[in-house]
């Protein structure tokens, strides 16, 4: 134990280590923080503004691959955690090696604007079977259970974070594509 942490718990300021929560949103507070900041520098050096319509799926295509990032640190560990949760995952236990590969491959393609016709339908399966499997878990099975959404050794509650990543990639899966044609 730190010794700034003994004095917060000598004083009652903190519970004691073993009354501790590991729960943390500290991981992904930090992944969407520099998804931000990555996503302003490229639309101010891009447009010349920080604010555009680019930056926003930006933002989201930098988390993607930034969340992948995290879960191709451990694959192993990723798909362990996954497992309980995630319905395709359960029955194809090989879906949870791949998801990670597939969140990485969407999140560059749609930064960089290209292959959409790979990255979209691939952001929106994955996003779709997520968040049909988060809310089943979550909100209707009212399980607790730590996130894999930033790789295999997490404290991050599933829940609205996960729920939050999975309802952006299907955005995405479907955003990307109008664009292209439409505007």
């Amino acid at each position: 134990m730190t010794a700034a942490l003994g004095i917060r718990v000598f004083f009652a300021l903190d519970p004691p280590k073993d009354e501790q929560s590991d729960t943390t949103y500290q991981p992904v507070i930090a992944i969407f923080a520099v998804a931000a900041l990555l996503t302003l520098g490229l639309s101010w050096h891009q447009y010349g503004s920080l604010l555009t319509l680019r930056a926003f799926e930006w933002f989201i295509s930098l988390s993607m691959a930034i969340l992948a990032i995290q879960k191709l640190q451990d694959v192993e560990g990723f798909s362990t955690m996954f497992l309980n949760y995630d319905l395709l995952a359960r029955r194809w236990v090989r879906y949870g090696k791949i998801y990670p590969f597939g969140e990485a491959v969407a999140g560059v393609l749609m930064t960089a604007g290209a292959l959409l016709w790979i990255s979209a339908p691939v952001a929106l399966f994955i996003g779709t079977v997520g968040a049909i499997s988060v809310f089943k878990a979550v909100y209707i099975d009212k399980r607790e259970l730590k996130c894999a959404c930033v790789g295999g050794d997490s404290s991050v509650p599933l829940g609205f974070i996960s729920l939050t990543e999975n309802l952006m990639m299907i955005f995405m899966g479907l955003w990307m594509p109008i664009r292209a044609i439409w505007f």
